[in-house]
């Protein structure tokens, strides 16, 4: 008997097998179901998926065989991953200076016939191999030969889609991971953040109010000054925070009226005496995220208000169907953006008046951020600066259902 001989690349053929993490797992359907077919194709009674390990050879499938490793000293697949561009036949082990006293052959499971079709990765690591055997001398035809390369090349590719399986989860992982410190990041900044802003404004007003009559209009400035800054730093912390909490949500699907959404989140406004809303086509029922229609229309309506220039805000909202979409359009008759800035106001952090306390930049790229998740677009639309802003958000039709239906 001649013992296999180690290939050159064995360290990163180790390696590449290990980090399949496949070794002394159970069997699975997939690999039994291959060498069941490779043993009919080439009418023998054995047939295994064979890995070759550091000191065995171990078995993920082995069709007509009770064994599940041997070692592998005495192993014919470690002769076979010697040379991983063909296939390894032996037609007759009694008449090979190889095998003829391989105890495999010799002893159970009488070895006689065998051919090994190599398992090589993309990377070009030979693994170990598909494999027929059988009890008598036999020669495999060349359909026969073809047809155990290509269901060897099968075997890769379920050992491929388990190596990108496991990276898959490793990844998922680590996005949970980033999950839960955004939850602990988001919780410390509510804790170490709002908390000490909330208290400099509180301050703030008690300075002013029991000690107005002592305080100089420029030191008076200074306050509103300070006052204006930190409710800017409260603002875009809280942003900051429902910015990563929509970043990260689970959208949940249900059923409901866009005009109740609207009118819901407009009841919750503040300061809204001299605001009018007009739905125009709003009944439809919807199927989507009704958390995230109310993100968008909260994060329209709260800035219609803030900006608004008007003695009276008027916001309109209507919606229509065209080429299987929901187009819903969203007007007010504030100051206006300049379409030159279309792409730019959702951007995070990107704001067009950086000296407001009022604009954190943060709204509308969380509004862009929830509408992404329900495959849907938003748009500023062609308007004049000074006659009111004009945005146009869209949504597939398949999750749209009328009221007729």
């Amino acid at each position: 008997m001649i013992k296999p001989d180690i290939p050159d690349n064995e360290n990163e053929r180790i390696k590449a097998l290990q980090d399949l993490n496949i070794l002394d797992t159970l069997e699975e359907d997939a690999y039994d179901q291959l060498t069941l077919i490779a043993s009919q194709i080439c009418d023998v009674p054995i047939a295994l998926v064979s890995l070759i390990d550091d000191n065995r050879q171990w078995f993920k499938s082995h069709h007509g065989l009770e064994a599940r490793e041997t070692p592998r000293d005495i192993a014919f697949c470690a002769h076979a991953i010697n040379k991983p561009e063909e296939i390894l036949m032996v037609e007759d082990a009694t008449k090979d200076n190889r095998f003829h006293d391989n105890p495999l052959s010799t002893k159970a499971p009488n070895v006689i016939f065998y051919a090994g079709a190599p398992l090589n990765t993309s990377e070009g690591f030979c693994l170990g191999t598909l494999c027929v055997i059988g009890n008598k001398p036999k020669k495999l035809s060349n359909t026969q030969q073809t047809a155990l390369k290509a269901l060897a090349n099968q075997v890769v590719a379920q050992l491929e889609l388990r190596r990108k399986n496991l990276i898959l989860i490793e990844k998922i992982k680590i996005v949970e991971q980033l999950n839960h410190d955004i939850d602990a990041f988001s919780y410390r900044l509510s804790h170490d953040m709002l908390t000490p802003m909330r208290g400099i404004l509180s301050i703030i007003e008690f300075l002013k109010i029991d000690d107005a009559d002592g305080i100089s209009i420029s030191l008076g400035e200074k306050i509103d000054q300070i006052k204006d800054r930190a409710k800017y730093g409260l603002a875009l912390v809280q942003s900051t925070i429902e910015y990563a909490r929509v970043s990260k949500a689970n959208l949940v699907f249900s059923e409901f009226k866009l005009e109740d959404t609207a009118n819901f989140v407009f009841a919750n406004l503040a300061n809204t005496d001299n605001v009018k809303l007009e739905l125009i086509n709003c009944e439809q029922i919807v199927i989507t995220s009704k958390h995230a229609i109310q993100v968008v229309f909260q994060n329209l309506m709260t800035n219609s208000l803030k900006f608004n220039d008007k003695d009276t805000c008027i916001i309109s909202i209507s919606s229509k169907i065209e080429n299987n979409r929901l187009f819903i359009d969203y007007k007010d008759n504030g100051p206006g953006i300049n379409i030159k800035y279309a792409n730019k106001i959702f951007e995070i952090f990107e704001t067009l008046n950086p000296k407001s306390e009022n604009s954190t930049g943060i709204g509308l790229a969380t509004l862009k951020t929830v509408l992404n998740k329900l495959s849907g677009h938003i748009r500023l639309m062609h308007s004049e600066v000074g006659k009111g802003v004009h945005f146009n958000i869209d949504l597939p039709l398949e999750i749209l259902k009328k009221n007729d239906e």
